[in-house]
């Protein structure tokens, strides 16, 4: 079987705060740019992306679509030679619902796979009948997580609903401000229905290793990007056939056949890891949150409790503990950022844009040169920065200031002098 990176959760140019270049064209341009095979559509509830969908895409493998002939020449025309590759899309969406329950305030976001535009088609007039499908590329809908689990069984029993981003704090099933305590908690008698969940980018394997209710659920992560750069931030690699079918099977394996791992952010990167209040600049670790009483040393107000901080409280388990035949995963950051930190010049400077391109040309697709490009090779290309820069990002040896309240954490892979001085080979 083939080994392919799937990034399942995206939104599209109809969901509030993205990028208009979000359009299918761009995303299978990028896909290929990132190394991506099997994307999310992202959005098929919008009526006129759902339309567009229709039009633009045809069938491929079951369950997945490719972008219809005429649309991929006027997309690749940019793509190098290099990063040439097929890209497939799955059908998906994330719904947001509002609801009390247990005297609690519950908003919970999950992502939603189809097999085909008939499944979509249906859940999509299901949901049009109970809430606005038109306003957001994400509805919100004051229904109970269990009745819209419910609802895509009806829509197919092959439809797919994952818990999104489980930790983040106001929008999750396991988040400190509106969530559960349990999976079973939320969904109650249809628990048994969902098999895997999303780790959301302030949280990695080994911080959900901790909680042993956990252990039966696969772990997925995907890049939940608002614009084509962050496709793949966060991803899944499977090593199943290249298939809806095959793929959901590979998350619902009580053997765990097909499915290898997830790429992920490093943790602390995430904008909700550690507690804080961004309006004060305020960064707290749990044991200071609850040594102040959850609140704000210099204006008094309550924090937000991160997603370290709901993770140690309801662990039962030390970090460090990995559960038997427990997935892989790689801590990854994006190469624009590791160019950025080199070349001391923002991420989306023309600098770097230029850089990452040059490197995509030689090298390949980003992921391809994060994962396993050999350093040996990068030294002779004259990019020994580049090359000692992986290297210590896939031993580890990073520096992150963590995210906290809303605010990205930002990650270091050099101390001033390892740049300021010439430096010895490593390779």
């Amino acid at each position: 079987m083939m080994e392919f990176i799937a990034d399942l959760h995206i939104h599209s140019a109809y969901s509030r705060a993205t990028s208009a270049q979000m359009h299918l064209e761009n995303l299978h341009a990028w896909a290929q740019l990132k190394g991506i095979t099997v994307l999310g559509t992202g959005d098929f509830t919008h009526p006129k992306w759902y339309a567009e969908l229709q039009e633009k895409l045809e069938p491929a493998e079951p369950g997945l679509f490719m972008l219809k002939r005429q649309y991929r020449e006027e997309a690749e025309i940019d793509v190098p030679a290099s990063c040439a590759a097929e890209v497939r899309f799955i059908l998906s969406a994330e719904v947001s619902t509002i609801y009390k329950k247990g005297d609690k305030t519950r908003k919970i976001h999950s992502l939603l796979l189809a097999p085909d535009f008939r499944a979509a088609g249906r859940l999509n007039a299901m949901l049009r009948e109970i809430g606005n499908i038109s306003s957001d590329g994400r509805p919100i809908f004051g229904i109970d997580c269990k009745r819209l689990l419910q609802m895509c069984l009806d829509a197919s029993p092959d439809n797919v609903l994952i818990p999104a981003h489980i930790w983040t704090p106001h929008f999750s099933v396991l988040g400190a401000a509106s969530g559960f305590d349990s999976v079973e908690e939320c969904f109650e008698e249809l628990a048994g229905e969902i098999f895997a969940l999303e780790t959301g980018l302030s949280s990695d394997p080994p911080m959900n290793w901790m909680l042993s209710r956990l252990d039966k659920f696969v772990l997925v992560s995907n890049s939940d990007a608002h614009s084509p750069q962050k496709l793949g931030r966060e991803a899944n690699v499977f090593t199943c056939e290249l298939s809806y079918p095959a793929m959901r099977a590979a998350l619902q394996s009580k053997d765990r056949n097909g499915f290898r791992g997830t790429l992920e952010f490093f943790p602390e990167e995430g904008k909700y890891h550690y507690d804080g209040h961004r309006a004060c600049g305020v960064c707290m670790t749990p044991k200071e949150t609850k040594a102040h009483n959850k609140t704000c040393p210099i204006c008094g107000r309550q924090v937000t409790v991160g997603v370290m901080h709901r993770v140690n409280d309801l662990a039962d388990r030390q970090e460090g503990y990995r559960p038997i035949g427990a997935f892989g995963y790689e801590s990854l950051i994006p190469l624009a950022e590791i160019l950025s930190e080199i070349h001391e010049s923002a991420p989306a400077s023309k600098k770097v844009t230029a850089e990452y391109l040059r490197l995509l040309q030689h090298f390949g697709n980003e992921l391809s040169i994060l994962r396993t490009c050999p350093p040996e090779e990068l030294e002779r290309a004259g990019q020994h920065l580049l090359a000692v820069a992986l290297h210590k990002m896939r031993t580890g040896d990073v520096m992150v200031d963590p995210g906290y309240d809303g605010r990205y954490g930002v990650v270091r892979v050099f101390k001033p002098e390892e740049k300021r001085y010439n430096q010895p080979k490593l390779f």
